[in-house]
């Protein structure tokens, strides 16, 4: 969750940390046992509970969304937060990644690719707070694409559906390369330019 202008200035200690965003996230971070939990009975082969898995994976990701928005639109953005938010975030996406991998319906160097980025990305914005840039249009559509592609895995599509799910999942990690690179550069010229 990120401050809007307006809520730049507002003290964080202002805002109280038990609020609805902190609290959907983490609602987020709670379903990620859950959705583990789902994902895995009868071997993760029955269609039914990959269905009730992807249910859960929809809802967790749709308050990543929600929890935004209200903290930005309610002026809820907390500290707590700043930190919570992108770990639920790459809690989820991990664990279904990782899952998919387990039972070999996703590549281990995607799972591996796109983790180290997401989980690099976001040790540079908790801890390189100075020189931190706004997410790009591009990373936006990252998480949209790697969220869709990771969707579809966790569904029992039928097997003539495999080539738009690996289109899907290959935009990206395209652009999971391509805006991961971008940030740190942006993040570079950012730095040089402090200095």
């Amino acid at each position: 969750m990120t401050a809007s202008p307006a809520d730049e200035g507002r003290p964080s200690a202002e805002v109280p940390v038990l609020n609805v965003a902190n609290v959907l996230t983490v609602l987020r971070i709670v379903l990620v046992p859950v959705f583990l939990v789902i994902f895995f009975v009868a071997g993760a082969q029955d269609p039914w509970w990959r269905l009730g898995a992807f249910v859960a994976f929809v809802v967790a990701m749709g308050t990543d969304y929600i929890d935004g928005y209200l903290a930005r639109r309610l002026g809820l953005v907390t500290d707590f937060g700043k930190i919570a938010d992108p770990i639920a975030d790459k809690a989820l996406m991990a664990a279904a990644m990782i899952s998919l991998s387990v039972i070999g319906e996703l590549y281990w160097w995607v799972t591996v690719v796109v983790l180290v980025r997401e989980v690099g990305i976001t040790l540079w914005r908790l801890f390189g707070v100075d020189h931190v840039v706004a997410a790009s249009p591009g990373g936006k559509l990252k998480t949209v694409t790697q969220s869709v592609g990771v969707g579809m895995l966790i569904l029992p599509l039928p097997h003539w559906f495999w080539p738009i799910e690996w289109i899907v999942v290959g935009i990206a990690v395209v652009l999971t390369v391509y805006t991961g690179i971008d940030y740190l550069l942006k993040a570079r010229r950012a730095a040089r330019s402090a200095a």
